[in-house]
């Protein structure tokens, strides 16, 4: 159909082109027309002039915002023009109508309310900021994952569905299986560790997870996708640590230098992060905690105040928006979470918090036995209902750990949105199943 896209044409000056996308804007001037095409790739300005064959003249006076049309023509340079270059057309035909009004307006001289933008989120995204989110969070994700492949990783396709809760929560969505219980997994980390038990050593899941909560927070999702990595003879959870810093680092220095157009349409200027990040540690959390005026008892965990209280502190002492939250109390983690044998009451569990949100959740994985099924029992938990998971480990498994980290969330903190649900292209949420 095209021979070109828009960020093509500045090489194409002198030619004769086709286009195809949908009219963003048409101003009618009479003895001069405009039409601003937009396509995946930007826009162009098609000059239509009087002279201009009768058929062309015709069809641009019934254009509407939106239609979908084919455009054959020179290509001209134009001081007159932003991009520098217009067409010409020598032919123009529609391909598809589009009904007016429109639900909302992708030009944004007419902003739309949240609700609405994602009632016509097809719409929506054909703004230019939403393609260019986008494309940034692509450019990120692909960018991690090239960082983990060059390490050694294997991606690895694991099961959404499980036969049971994973985490020993309430907020899972339970299905019916050919009429037996099972439930949308609120993480892939169990089935990795098998992984790393049948010697794979390292690999990393993308995909997504679930859960079920109540909850329509700023920074809350029932669906949300995670780039997880597990990786097999680590020495302890700072080895983790290295692993999830460096990722990080290489995503937004790839974005940085790879994403300058996309950026530049956001309004945002990213600084790459200095490693190594921060890491603070329990129980020296709840002292930083009490200077800054909040008093939390001893081997609670954290909410979402203090993180952000941390984050202010560690950028005012450490000039830094990254850092990682170590050696959490053993009694608020899951099962799986392997504790400091000489301090068993802290685990060797690590958040990775930016911005003051946490990104993700990980550490060292218990790799013992005879701990893990302890620690089930510990944890009010049934040891026959997670022996699919727990039987392997009485034959050798290494020490290992991983880490899940949202790209949603970060996605939304590199650029500074305040609602996550514009950095899914179809978020799901507590009041929100469609389209």
């Amino acid at each position: 159909m095209r021979t070109h896209v828009s960020s093509e044409l500045k090489s194409a000056v002198g030619k004769s082109v086709t286009l195809a996308g949908w009219v963003h804007d048409v101003r009618l001037l009479g003895t001069i027309n405009f039409v601003i095409l937009r396509d995946s790739a930007g826009t162009v300005q098609l000059v239509v002039k009087k002279d201009a064959p009768p058929d062309v003249v015709n069809v641009v006076s019934s254009l509407h915002q939106e239609d979908v049309v084919e455009v054959s023509g020179t290509v001209v340079e134009s001081k007159e023009a932003k991009s520098g270059i217009e067409v010409i057309p020598s032919s123009l035909v529609v391909l598809a109508k589009a009904q007016t009004p429109l639900p909302l307006d992708p030009r944004w001289i007419t902003p739309a309310h949240l609700d609405t933008r994602l009632e016509w989120r097809s719409l929506d995204l054909r703004r230019r900021e939403n393609r260019a989110l986008f494309a940034v969070q692509s450019s990120l994700q692909r960018a991690m994952e090239s960082f983990l492949v060059k390490a050694g990783f294997v991606r690895a396709w694991t099961p959404s569905v499980l036969g049971g809760v994973s985490e020993g929560g309430a907020d899972v969505f339970k299905i019916d299986f050919f009429g037996k219980p099972a439930f949308l997994r609120q993480d892939p980390q169990l089935h990795r560790q098998l992984l790393i038990a049948s010697g794979f050593e390292r690999v990393y899941d993308l995909g997504p997870s679930w859960r079920a909560e109540p909850s329509d927070q700023p920074t809350h999702l029932a669906e949300y996708r995670t780039l997880a990595p597990e990786l097999a003879f680590i020495k302890d959870e700072r080895d983790v640590m290295k692993l999830e810093q460096n990722m990080c680092v290489a995503g937004i220095k790839h974005i940085v230098k790879e994403c300058a157009a996309e950026l530049e349409v956001l309004g945002k200027q990213i600084q790459v992060p200095k490693a190594p990040f921060p890491e603070l540690r329990f129980p020296k959390v709840y002292d930083i905690l009490k200077e800054l005026g909040k008093t939390l008892p001893r081997g609670s965990d954290l909410d979402k105040e203090s993180e952000k209280l941390l984050a202010g502190w560690v950028r005012e002492k450490k000039k830094h928006d990254f850092f990682f939250l170590n050696r959490f109390p053993s009694a608020v983690k899951p099962f799986y979470v392997m504790r400091v044998d000489d301090e068993p009451q802290w685990a060797r569990s690590v958040d990775l918090v930016y911005k003051g949100l946490e990104m993700s959740s990980g550490g060292q994985r218990e790799h013992r036995h005879e701990k893990i099924v302890a620690q089930i029992g510990e944890k009010g938990l049934s040891a026959p209902s997670l022996s699919w998971f727990t039987d392997v480990f009485k034959y050798g498994v290494p020490p290992h750990g991983g880490f899940s980290i949202g790209i949603e969330r970060l996605t939304m903190k590199l650029l500074d949105m305040t609602n996550i649900k514009e950095a899914v292209l179809f978020p799901r949420y507590v009041t929100r199943l469609s389209p």
